[in-house]
Parts: structure tokens; C-alpha cells; sequence
């Protein structure tokens, strides 16, 4: 049976992205973003919720996310699911669910000079050669 892990989420930063250098000497950036959703209950009120989502993005495609991103970057990224666990400094084990990203869309908004507003798009890509 085939199956299907795929996530596409447009949102912003909520901080600026950490990365740090595995023993391997990979590169691992750790981020979230907020997406917003918006509905009208039954009486006709307008209701809204934000969802935060961790995101972690490897090796050039997590250096680059280093060096472009910063909190409040709007983003439209693909990935997929990747559920996992780990133990805290307590013994406590927690579990994790992040979006694995693989292609990264920054989206930025500039005024021109006479206030017209034009889109900026910077396509961030995960290396396609390395396996994982």
C-alpha cells in the first residue's frame, strides 16, 4: 500500500531560527512558525486561533534558513511529519511532532517608490544529492 507524509504551511516566524552543527558536522536549523485560522461561529461572530508548528530543516537548507529568516518572515514551506521522543534532563520522556522541511519559499513584501507594494520570493531548497 502507498502512503503519503506531505505538509505545506504558509505562516511566520515566531523567532529567529537556531541553528547549531551536529557531531557529524551537519547543519540543523530549529524554528516555529504561527498560522492563523479564521471562522464565523453560528451566531454570526468572527473567531479566530493561531497554530504554532516546529519546524527543523538540515543541513544547507538549515544554513540557509540561518541566514535568511527572522522573526516575523512570512514563509511558505513544504515537508512532512516526523514524529519522535527524547528524554529531559528530569528522565521525564517527551514527544515531539515537526514538520522536516524540504523547500522553503520566504516571502517578502517591499513599497515601491511611489507606495505600491511588490512580492519578493526567495526559494530555499533542500540539497536533493544527500540521502539521510
Amino acid at each position: 500500500m502507498k502512503s503519503l507524509n506531505r505538509v505545506s504551511l504558509l505562516g511566520n516566524l515566531v523567532a529567529d531560527p537556531e541553528v547549531r552543527e551536529t557531531q557529524n558536522g551537519n547543519s540543523v536549523a530549529n524554528f516555529a512558525i504561527a498560522t492563523n485560522r479564521r471562522w464565523k461561529n453560528t451566531d454570526g461572530e468572527l473567531k479566530g486561533k493561531t497554530d504554532f508548528h516546529r519546524v527543523v530543516a538540515w543541513r544547507k537548507l538549515g544554513q540557509l534558513c540561518g541566514e535568511y529568516l527572522k522573526k516575523g518572515s512570512s514563509v511558505y514551506l513544504e515537508g512532512q511529519l516526523q514524529n519522535r521522543t527524547y528524554d529531559t534532563d528530569k528522565g521525564e520522556k517527551r514527544f515531539i511532532t515537526e514538520i522536516v522541511a524540504k523547500d522553503i519559499n520566504i516571502l517578502t513584501w517591499k513599497k515601491g517608490k511611489e507606495g505600491a507594494v511588490d512580492a519578493e520570493v526567495v526559494s530555499l531548497e533542500e540539497d536533493k544529492n544527500v540521502e539521510e
